[in-house]
């Protein structure tokens, strides 16, 4: 039992690992914006594949096709069904996630068909590097989805706000909010990580004592820096907690 979960966990968290960097890092916003143009869309989806594909070592198995396949159906849902807002990213990628643990429950051997699992005399010398290999990849998912894939959510989340009340940014420094949470959910997600979640106590009060000039005149400012502050800190913190959960299931 121990060794079958072993197998789902690592297959799942190479899968994962490809998804955040093919969903993530290697759609910019052009793409997006022009993914429902059917060569966009199948490229993004060509990009998913190969990444899964190189992530379980090169392992050739049907599984990674219907993978992309899945993958397909769930964006275009997305495009036409879902919507641009937070409740259509977040189904988009529950879908996503139900589709890899999907994938990992019917072929849980399919990083151990790779060769990153079981490397060739060649690459002996790189063996203790790939035995760590399943838990880097989870780490940098799991930093992946907490400071990018979170800056998403964080900003689907507001959008209505900043709408309603453009004045709410516009003394600020040009992408200067982008940037501040993605430090501060990279320092919380860190924190968690390293066993320190009571570190992030700190990281809030730190930016209590400077976001409190600018905000304790004004009410609506106040109230958007502390929705997007817990939305945020929130986010990195569950990525955090549930990264450490999955390295934990490998024995």
């Amino acid at each position: 039992m121990g060794a079958e979960v072993a197998l789902v966990t690592e297959t799942f968290i190479a899968l994962l690992f490809a998804h955040v960097i093919a969903d993530f890092l290697l759609q910019g916003k052009a793409m997006v914006a022009r993914k429902r143009e059917a060569p966009v869309l199948f490229a993004h989806v060509a990009v998913v594949a190969v990444t899964a594909w190189v992530a379980t070592g090169f392992a050739l198995h049907p599984a990674i096709l219907l993978l992309a396949t899945l993958h397909l159906v769930t964006d275009a849902l997305k495009l036409w069904v879902l919507g641009d807002r937070l409740g259509g990213f977040l189904g988009d990628q529950a879908l996503h996630l139900a589709a890899l643990v999907g994938i990992a429950l019917w072929v849980p051997g399919l990083y151990g068909m790779g060769l990153w699992s079981a490397p060739p005399p060649a690459l002996a010398g790189l063996a203790p590097a790939l035995a760590a290999l399943p838990a880097s990849m989870a780490y940098g998912a799991g930093a992946i989805l907490a400071v990018v894939a979170g800056g998403h959510a964080v900003g689907k989340l507001l959008q209505p706000f900043l709408a309603a009340e453009p004045s709410l940014t516009a003394d600020s420094l040009e992408d200067a909010g982008r940037i501040i949470g993605r430090v501060e959910r990279a320092l919380a997600f860190l924190l968690v990580v390293v066993g320190e979640a009571a570190g992030v106590g700190l990281l809030l009060a730190a930016k209590s004592v400077l976001r409190f000039p600018t905000a304790k005149d004004d009410r609506k400012i106040s109230e958007y820096v502390i929705i997007g502050t817990l939305a945020s800190i929130g986010w990195a913190l569950a990525i955090g907690f549930a990264t450490t959960g999955l390295v934990l299931l490998r024995p």
